[in-house]
Order: structure tokens, then sequence, then C-alpha cells
């Protein structure tokens, strides 16, 4: 299994996935096709949820912006996650900038609508 690296454009975010478990996503997120963006993301996680020794997975959040069916992506991702955290210790780190109450009440709904995953929110300054 090999790591994954997406670079950033003006439209979507930089995506770092390494096989030691962390997984960063971080810029803007409103691609023109949001579901065939995030696919090889979803297969990449497919592929390391499934293999052996790889206990943990830490997803790192620091998305300034992002438009509904990016929502619709992180809900269908935060669910895979659910899935999977039975037998993976699973940590979501949702940042976001202090002056961006958006991005806030955005990390505050994920934790309400998954409550059995361990989100925490983290400020960036």
């Amino acid at each position: 299994m090999d790591n994954l690296f997406i670079a950033a454009t003006q439209y979507t975010p930089e995506v770092t996935m390494n096989t030691d478990g962390i997984v960063a996503f971080k810029g803007k997120s409103y691609p023109e096709n949001t579901f065939e963006f995030y696919r090889p993301v979803m297969a990449w996680l497919e592929t390391f949820v499934n293999a052996v020794g790889c206990d943990t997975l830490r997803v790192e959040f620091e998305i300034v912006y992002f438009n509904s069916s990016s929502s619709k992506f992180f809900f269908g991702l935060f669910d895979f996650l659910k899935e999977h955290s039975a037998h993976k210790k699973i940590t979501i780190i949702w940042c976001y900038d202090e002056d961006n109450e958006s991005a806030l009440e955005a990390g505050e709904d994920f934790i309400e609508d998954f409550p059995s995953l361990n989100i925490q929110l983290k400020t960036i300054a």
C-alpha cells in the first residue's frame, strides 16, 4: 500500500493519506464533481481499514469552506469511519479558525450527528 497525495487547487483541498495512519484534508472543498474527486480517497481508506496491522487512524480536517455536496461526502466519510470504529482506533480532529464560526458550527454538527466517533475540535490561529 502506498501513500496518497492530492495537491490543492482553487476548488479542492490538499489531501494527504499516509500508511502510518495519518490522513489530512486542508483547504477549500467545492469541486465540480465532488464524488469523483474523492473517489481515490475512499478507495485508499477502504484498503487501509482492511490492511492487517493498521490499528489506528487519525483524520485531520482543516477545511475553511465547503459546499453542500462536499458536506454530503463528509457525512458519508464519517459513516464509513463509524462502521470501522469497532475494530480501528479512529480519531477525527476538526480544525477551525477562531474567526470562522461556520467551520466551528460544522464541527459541532458532526459531533452531534456522530456521537460514537471520537471527534475533537481544535482552534487554529
